[in-house]
């Protein structure tokens, strides 16, 4: 009986032993972070993706937006710049912004498209937002 329990001790003490170095060898294994393997991202490209940023723009300007992004105007003149597809979404009235139409200020603005859609300024102005946009 005593050598069983003997060989049941040394089983579950092996067992311990591999199960250690299965753990062992698979945080050995797991990738660096910030390696090539498990990249971080910058922080502009966090900004630019999730953060507000304010932008002026001056006369002329275009702020050309991916889809997703959120425009609200707060000083100056602009208009919609649009496609073929439509203008922009004014979350704020609920409505369709045509190409070349005023934007009104403190509206919440949304761009559906990936396809050149942004704002045009006819004044200096400053928006914020939320997204990838580019100024041009």
């Amino acid at each position: 009986m005593r050598a069983l329990f003997k060989i049941g001790r040394a089983g579950v003490v092996l067992a311990v032993a591999v199960a250690l170095m299965v753990v062992v060898g698979a945080r050995a294994s797991a990738p660096e972070p910030g390696s090539a393997a498990d990249p971080l991202v910058s922080r502009s490209y966090v900004d630019e993706q999730v953060g507000l940023r304010i932008i002026v723009l001056e006369p002329g300007q275009v702020l050309e937006c991916a889809a997703g992004t959120e425009i609200i105007l707060r000083t100056g003149q602009a208009v919609a710049v649009g496609s073929a597809a439509g203008g922009l979404s004014d979350v704020t009235e609920g409505r369709d912004v045509a190409d070349g139409e005023r934007i009104s200020a403190n509206h919440l603005l949304i761009v559906p498209r990936s396809d050149g859609r942004g704002l045009r300024a006819i004044t200096r102005v400053i928006v914020m937002v939320r997204g990838a946009a580019d100024v041009r």
